[in-house]
């Protein structure tokens, strides 16, 4: 039952409204002997492939865009499968992931045609040696390289600096998840504020990795930046932590070889697991020819991070509280672009009761968005000056 694994996402594609999407519901998993099955009833018929994937081990099944109103109460292990999730993977592809304890391979994955239209989708698992297993899991052919830079959407004669917003997760990546309530969809409300905002003054062209709930690959977000040649690019995240609740406030990250600080290394690690997370093979994101002029670029680039980067402590804290350390730095895979200043803002841990309540309050977004829009009014304005004394100086 193996079939191809997907590319890269691609976030620029169009998607129907959810509305006309298939919607799955009933979701059923029971173990029988050494089979566990897990059902699904759709309100059409669809196709459906699945394939094993291995470290970690999964089965991944793929098929058209489906709206998920899965109860929260359904439950979600039986015998060998520890969960699974689902979720948009691209914008005409959904996943459920079934995460494995042990070696099973597909007995049956197929949507069955029942009375009045609907369909029914079983996905049989059977438990399996594990070299059977890691068989089956090498006849899936992976992804190929990175796609490259796409070309710029930026209208000739553009003046206006590009910002691009990246709300965190989304799809079949949810991020941290307190009280049902998905860290993707914080982020997302936070970024269309932002958007909202920076486009209302007229001096900003604003471009977001998605705008939707789509799952949308760490690679294609650093591309999207690369792509619209952005003079910034701001990723939007919210944490959370199992055993700390009493830890509360935003914090701001850039880029670094080298952690500065356990937490910090903790959460890019988390956060470089988003295209796992959604099945997809993990591996280092592909680096630029090396040279003497990129890594100036870098150098550059670094500079005007960090002046973004201590500018937007300084306006967060005038309005929301922030973490104890405001500032940090770690191996980011989405900040990872050369030649564009990138930083990463974890808006708050949804673990605290009290942030997760700001989180989702529009009165405290308004605060921190307003914020955020004053760093970059602050950041490009320097920038403007430090050009203005530059052309003096040469005449």
């Amino acid at each position: 039952m193996a079939g191809l694994s997907s590319a890269s996402a691609q976030p620029k594609a169009e998607t129907r409204p959810q509305s006309e999407y298939p919607v799955a519901t009933d979701a059923r998993i029971e173990q029988s002997g050494e089979t566990v099955r897990l059902s699904m009833m759709l309100s059409s018929s669809v196709a459906v492939d699945a394939w094993v994937q291995a470290a970690p081990d999964r089965v991944i099944v793929e098929l058209p865009s489906t709206n998920f109103q899965i109860q929260p109460s359904a439950k979600r292990s039986a015998g060998f499968v520890s969960g699974y999730r689902y979720g948009l993977f691209t914008a005409d592809k959904a996943r459920i992931i079934i995460d494995l304890s042990q070696p099973a391979t597909i007995a049956k994955a197929e949507v069955k045609m029942v009375r009045g239209g609907f369909g029914e989708l079983t996905i049989e698992l059977k438990k399996a040696a594990r070299a059977d297993f890691l068989a089956e899991a090498g006849k899936v052919l992976k992804p190929g390289p990175a796609m490259p830079t796409p070309a710029s959407a930026k209208a000739a004669g553009e003046a206006r600096r590009t910002i691009v917003i990246d709300p965190g997760h989304g799809g079949i990546d949810p991020g941290a998840t307190v009280a049902s309530i998905a860290e993707k969809a914080v982020v997302l409300a936070f970024g269309k504020a932002l958007k909202e905002q920076l486009e209302a003054n007229g001096r900003y062209r604003i471009v977001m990795t998605r705008d939707d709930d789509r799952f949308v690959s760490l690679g294609d977000r650093v591309q999207v930046g690369r792509g619209e040649q952005a003079d910034l690019f701001i990723s939007i995240h919210a944490d959370s932590l199992t055993q700390a609740q009493e830890v509360r406030g935003a914090t701001v990250y850039t880029r670094s070889e080298r952690a500065t600080d356990a937490e910090a290394a903790r959460l890019a690690a988390k956060e470089n697991e988003a295209d796992a997370i959604a099945g997809l093979e993990t591996s280092e994101e592909v680096q630029d020819v090396a040279g003497i002029l990129m890594d100036l670029a870098r150098r550059e680039t670094r500079t005007f991070t960090g002046v973004f980067a201590r500018n937007l402590v300084e306006k967060l804290g005038g309005s929301i509280k922030m973490h104890k350390i405001p500032l940090r730095s770690a191996r980011f895979w989405v900040l990872s672009a050369p030649d564009v200043p990138s930083v990463l803002i974890e808006l708050g841990y949804m673990s605290s009761p009290k942030d997760a309540e700001l989180l989702n309050s529009p009165e405290w977004r308004g605060k921190a968005v307003t914020a955020v829009s004053a760093a970059i009014e602050d950041y490009f304005a320097r920038e403007r000056a430090s050009v203005g004394k530059a052309a003096e100086s040469r005449n």
